[in-house]
């Protein structure tokens, strides 16, 4: 049976890629235009998920997956995390270039900081997915992916950070070096979706 799911991003990247990877486990219906951006303001992965995905279900009464993604790097504790998507927002060029100002930020501070090899720069991506069911109950999974953050962009796919990292398991490429089904199998929302997709199917 298909699980019919509304999807509380409104991130076209994201939502094609949840797409791919939930292909006949789940039809996703895009969020309605009605409902404003969620604050994300709960301090945590799961917290921030569990705003976003109940905040669909309670304006459609049906049930909504959201996702909420860190990537948290060991040189720079506390400097991205659940600010990830927002690293650099206090530059004036994040209006413009979200994704190419957060990659811009992190290049930099991690030359600040002295991480001039790949053992300094080590990072951890983790994608937390929450379904927010009409009945009031909740299905959460978690997965991530280990790897460093390179020292320039590399790669033409992808989007946000996958130009700079290298996942552990990549034979030295970035996820932009990557094909989609590569990344899929490797990425941490990837592996957190397909962890969904086993719970939706039972």
């Amino acid at each position: 049976m298909t699980v019919r799911l509304v999807c509380a991003s409104a991130n076209a990247d994201k939502v094609r890629e949840i797409e791919r990877i939930l292909g006949g486990v789940a039809v996703l219906s895009p969020r309605p235009a009605s409902v404003v951006d969620v604050v994300e303001d709960a301090g945590s992965l799961v917290g921030n998920a569990r705003l976003k995905a109940t905040a669909i279900r309670d304006a459609t009464g049906e049930a909504a997956v959201a996702d909420d993604t860190g990537l948290f790097v060991d040189a720079l504790p506390g400097e991205l995390g659940v600010e990830t998507a927002h690293y650099a927002a206090d530059r004036s060029d994040f209006v413009t270039d979200p994704y190419g100002s957060n990659r811009r930020k992190l290049l930099e501070a991690l030359a600040a900081a002295g991480c001039d090899d790949e053992s300094s720069r080590r990072a951890e991506f983790v994608t937390v997915v929450l379904v927010a069911w009409p009945d009031g109950s909740e299905t959460i999974v978690e997965d991530r992916c280990t790897g460093h953050v390179s020292f320039d962009e590399r790669g033409s796919h992808g989007w946000g950070f996958d130009p700079l990292f290298v996942p552990d398991e990549g034979e030295g490429r970035t996820f932009a070096e990557m094909t989609d089904d590569e990344k899929h199998r490797l990425s941490h929302r990837g592996r957190a979706f397909r962890a969904l997709a086993v719970s939706l199917r039972s």
